[in-house]
């Protein structure tokens, strides 16, 4: 296990006093896994944007000897994230798809069987179809939004699940303890992926998760201004083989992007409420707009599962997709006329974003497949920023004219 940043994450995980009750979500974001700097008395973590770490004698040193292997900085930020979900430090990589790569060479060998949700981000299609395919792992795709189907999936024993709640871009939720349930009767370990809710608004290891995911570039970081991935979890074991792999594979985060991530997690409670509110006004003038087809965000009045977003989601997430009627023609002059919402491929920044999915992050799926799967032509997500609410919407409504034009 990597070693603690000294002085630094000496502090408990959960950032309270030894002997105190475990601190408040808004208390460890800011505090947890991290002290201030026993040199200097820095209140911020340094930068140790070194390669390597000079020893006192063969095998003698201070924690650290490579930055590929591990970093005083990147430690640190580790710490914070496993305070957060109440588990042992993370394992922070370069982006979230090396996250999943470091994820899926750890834990499959060939032979083995994947079962991924249907609707999940594209790269992790990717990797399991394209590459992992050719290694001779099995992948089979099941609707992690019908606990029915996907119990019948894993009727054969299975070595991985991976699911997205909510999923990418539909926003269908997944029955956590339902999946963690079926996965574990199938001999599999279940892999969620909470990059759109982060640990302020849903905790997978509550509901059986054996491992949780983040792309750390999006929502926890916040501001479009990194690349980063973390695996998290309670089992001391797969933590070392992430890091075995994390080490051979050269993927490690950054000291800079790591400090920079550690500073957007002290507003992530912040961040994720103003997200969730101002999504939540946006999907509500769409439910109401005559060229729009369907809106999906899990807590708007009718969204098909929003009893289970109640039951597992401390509130709504800043996503919110949007079918418009007029098919790919509306879908591009809408995404042209938006000016707050800039057409980019991100999500979760206090920039507002919107993308077109069919024809950018799930552009190599098939069309009868992405039909099949609720990814429509006229499909767009928004990422609801931390812009006021009423311009936004003020936004949307124009764009909404030039689409209803171009159909």
């Amino acid at each position: 296990m990597s070693p603690a940043t000294p002085g630094a994450p000496s502090a408990p995980t959960q950032g309270a006093p030894t002997g105190a009750p475990a601190a408040a979500f808004a208390t460890r974001s800011i505090h947890g896994g991290r002290t201030p700097d026993p040199t200097t008395g820095a209140i911020l973590t340094p930068i140790h944007q070194s390669t390597t770490f000079v020893q006192d004698g063969v095998g003698e040193h201070r924690g650290y000897t490579y930055s590929r292997d591990t970093n005083p900085t990147v430690a640190t930020l580790e710490a914070a994230l496993g305070s957060l979900e109440g588990a042992p430090p993370a394992v922070c990589t370069a982006t979230g798809m090396a996250a999943t790569s470091v994820l899926c060479l750890a834990l499959l060998s060939a032979g083995d069987r994947v079962v991924v949700g249907e609707v999940v981000y594209g790269g992790t299609t990717r990797l399991l179809r394209r590459v992992l395919s050719r290694f001779d792992v099995r992948v089979d795709a099941a609707d992690a939004s019908d606990p029915v189907a996907w119990r019948a999936a894993l009727a054969e024993p299975a070595a991985l699940c991976i699911v997205e709640s909510p999923a990418n871009p539909t926003l269908a939720l997944c029955d956590l303890a339902a999946a963690a349930e079926a996965a574990h009767a199938a001999g599999a370990r279940l892999v969620v992926d909470n990059t759109f809710l982060t640990p302020a608004l849903q905790s997978p290891f509550e509901f059986g998760a054996d491992v949780v995911l983040y792309s750390t570039t999006k929502s926890i970081e916040g501001h479009n201004a990194t690349l980063g991935g973390a695996l998290l979890s309670r089992d001391a074991d797969l933590l070392e083989r992430f890091r075995l792999v994390r080490k051979t594979l050269g993927a490690p985060q950054s000291p800079f992007e790591a400090w920079l991530t550690l500073r957007g997690l002290k507003t992530l409670e912040l961040r994720m409420a103003r997200h969730s509110s101002s999504a939540l006004a946006v999907a509500r003038f769409l439910a109401e707009h005559p060229a729009v087809a369907r809106v999906a965000h899990p807590f708007l009045d009718g969204f098909p599962q929003a009893e289970l977003a109640r039951r597992q989601q401390r509130d709504g997430g800043g996503l919110v997709a949007v079918e418009l009627t007029g098919g790919v023609p509306a879908a591009h002059a809408f995404v042209r006329a938006t000016r707050c919402f800039a057409l980019a491929e991100n999500l979760g920044s206090a920039e507002s974003l919107v993308t077109h999915p069919a024809t950018m992050t799930h552009g190599d799926l098939d069309p009868a497949e992405r039909a099949r799967l609720g990814i429509g032509d006229g499909l767009v997500r928004l990422s609801v920023g931390l812009e006021d609410p009423a311009d936004l919407v003020a936004d949307l409504d124009r764009a909404l004219a030039a689409a209803g034009g171009a159909r």
